[in-house]
This record gives C-alpha cells, sequence and structure tokens, in this order.
C-alpha cells in the first residue's frame, strides 16, 4: 500500500498540485466563439454546470493564453461536449485557435461557430465573469442545447480515455 503525500500548494510546487488535481477525471469540450480575426476555438476540461433555473454553465480559460482576451470579451459562445472519437479535436484547438479547416461546422445567428457531430453543444449568452486568480470563470447561460447519443471522451492523470461502467 502506498503512503498518501500531504502538500501545501504553492508557487514551487505548481507541479504537484496540477498533478493532483488531475485525479479528478473531467470531460473535455471545445469552447468556441466568433472574435475580430474570425473563428476561435480552445481547449477545455474547466467545463461545470452551474444552476438549472436559470440554465447557467462555467468554464475557465486561462488567463496567460494567447486567445483569452478573445474569450473574456465574447458576449456569446459555445461550449461542445467531445465525444471519446473526437480527441483529435482536443489536439487543433489546444495549439492553434483558428483552425476550423478539417472541421463540419457553422455559425449560428450570433455568430459563434458551432462545431457538428460533438456530443453536446451548449449555446450560451455570457451572464457573468468572475476573478479565478490565474483564470477567469466566465458564468454562461445556456440558450440552446444540442444532445446526441454517445460516450463522452474522458481525461484523467494526463492521459484521454472514457467512461466504463463497473460490473
Amino acid at each position: 500500500m502506498v503512503t498518501p503525500t500531504t502538500f501545501r500548494p504553492d508557487a514551487g510546487d505548481a507541479r504537484a498540485f496540477r498533478d493532483a488535481l488531475g485525479t479528478f477525471p473531467t470531460g473535455v469540450t471545445i469552447v468556441t466563439c466568433q472574435s475580430e480575426k474570425g473563428p476561435l476555438g480552445i481547449t477545455a476540461n474547466s467545463f461545470s454546470s452551474v444552476s438549472l433555473d436559470p440554465p447557467l454553465v462555467l468554464w475557465s480559460p486561462a488567463r496567460a493564453s494567447r486567445r483569452f482576451a478573445a474569450f473574456e470579451a465574447a458576449q456569446h459562445f459555445a461550449i461542445h461536449v467531445l465525444a471519446e472519437n473526437q480527441q483529435h479535436f482536443c489536439t487543433t484547438f489546444a495549439s492553434e485557435g483558428g483552425n476550423f479547416s478539417d472541421l463540419d461546422w457553422h455559425t449560428n445567428d450570433d455568430g459563434v461557430p458551432l462545431i457538428n457531430g460533438c456530443l453536446t453543444r451548449f449555446e450560451c449568452e455570457r451572464h457573468a465573469i468572475h476573478d479565478g486568480g490565474d483564470h477567469a470563470i466566465i458564468v454562461g447561460r445556456v440558450r440552446a442545447a444540442t444532445v446526441k447519443d454517445g460516450s463522452s471522451l474522458v481525461f484523467s492523470g494526463g492521459a484521454f480515455g472514457r467512461f466504463q461502467e463497473l460490473g
């Protein structure tokens, strides 16, 4: 049996804190918005539901991201929950936010790029932005949701996978 390690997170031990957070499996999303330079996307696993009434969700972009200013300014955005076979979207939008060339996508009435074929999509209007340290917490009011059957892509411990029921 391995003895648990306890530490106090600080700037000098950021990797250990990040690894500890990585033990919590998350879904994987691509958040999109329209920017001054055209359609923009970013990979995010910081997605969460907030409220059913009104329908609110949140995500948290890093302030250090080159795309932060565009997402902070966006009045409308979409959060796409990826299916287990869409890992390639993650690498595309993790490194290059404007590369929609190999995707099946269209824009909604607000000009937001919508990626077709994702497991779930939430079309949002900005509700609030809160300080979250080196990230911002962007809360969106969901104006439309699109859902299809399938299994979601999961990220845990630095690796991609999928959910499997026990038993």
